[in-house]
């Protein structure tokens, strides 16, 4: 495997960052997970945009173009033979001292991984997942603001640790409010009477590249949806519910803490939604080229 590093590619044994850099001393960076499917990465730029912007939130000035991030996002999956799975883009604060000033930072570290992914099993996409309500909260904005993708993921790290002792592979986290934000790693939908609902991003949602094409999706099915805020509650009185998410897809959730969705399996909503997504992602992205 080759890896991207700093404006060259490397051997995957050669891809070494310092233990001086500030993204491992103290998970200072930004960072995106991009999927790609039949030779297209999907939703490049708008993966990118939102780089940017965790960038910006951050003060951290990202030392190539978005040009040039597409450019090497390509070359990273035609070095490596990925025509489907999933791009890591990187950038972290870089090499410093071991104060906690960013600015002793000469220049941010960018590395980019493509390579294959499956985060869950397929037994989970045709009879739902089984969440549990972690008891680790989701950060509070005015902290590290969920919409900031940032390289710390101790929060969501906690509430999964909950959920595999729970003896599941993902939890819904809470905001300060008692709100449902998102899972460790997904935003998370629920269907009632029809209508599509997810949490605003006010309420700690990551402002999700799948649950915006889930919207688009939703519009064209003429279904309607928007954001509300959502309890527990309503996760478990639901008719349908699933997770999304950039390496997830789309994910039906079977059961909330024992309780089950609807039927207790994948809804007719959550279904068609799944087929939608995939028609698309094999018709759309920006194409990785031949080498």
């Amino acid at each position: 495997m080759k890896i991207f590093l700093d404006g060259r590619f490397v051997k995957e044994a050669d891809a070494k960052v310092s233990v001086f850099d500030h993204g491992l001393l103290y998970g200072d960076g930004v960072f995106e997970g991009i999927r790609v499917y039949n030779g297209r990465i999907f939703r490049l730029d708008e993966h990118l945009d939102r780089l940017f912007d965790s960038a910006k939130a951050i003060m951290l000035k990202i030392p190539m173009t978005q040009e040039e991030l597409v450019k090497a996002c390509c070359e990273s999956c035609r070095m490596n033979k990925v025509r489907d799975g999933y791009i890591r883009l990187v950038v972290t604060r870089g090499v410093g001292n071991l104060g906690l000033n960013p600015f002793t930072c000469a220049k941010p570290t960018v590395f980019i991984i493509a390579d294959k992914i499956a985060l869950y099993p397929d037994k989970v996409y045709r009879k739902g997942i089984e969440l549990i309500t972690a008891a680790t909260q989701r950060n509070h904005p005015n902290a590290v603001n969920p919409a900031i993708k940032s390289l710390n993921y101790l929060n969501n790290i906690l509430a999964k640790i909950e959920a595999i002792h729970a003896g599941t592979i993902e939890a819904i986290m809470l905001n300060t409010q008692g709100n449902v934000a998102e899972c460790t790693g997904d935003n998370i939908f629920v269907v009632r009477g029809g209508r599509i609902e997810t949490p605003p991003v006010s309420d700690g949602a990551l402002i999700g590249i799948t649950r915006g094409v889930i919207f688009e999706l939703a519009a064209k099915l003429n279904i309607p949806a928007g954001e509300a805020h959502l309890t527990r509650y309503d996760l478990m009185t639901a008719d349908e519910c699933f997770i999304t998410g950039s390496a997830a897809e789309v994910v039906p959730v079977a059961t909330v803490d024992c309780r089950p969705i609807g039927g207790g399996k994948p809804g007719p909503v959550t279904l068609q939604l799944m087929a939608e997504f995939h028609k698309l992602t094999r018709s759309e992205g920006t194409p990785i080229g031949k080498k």
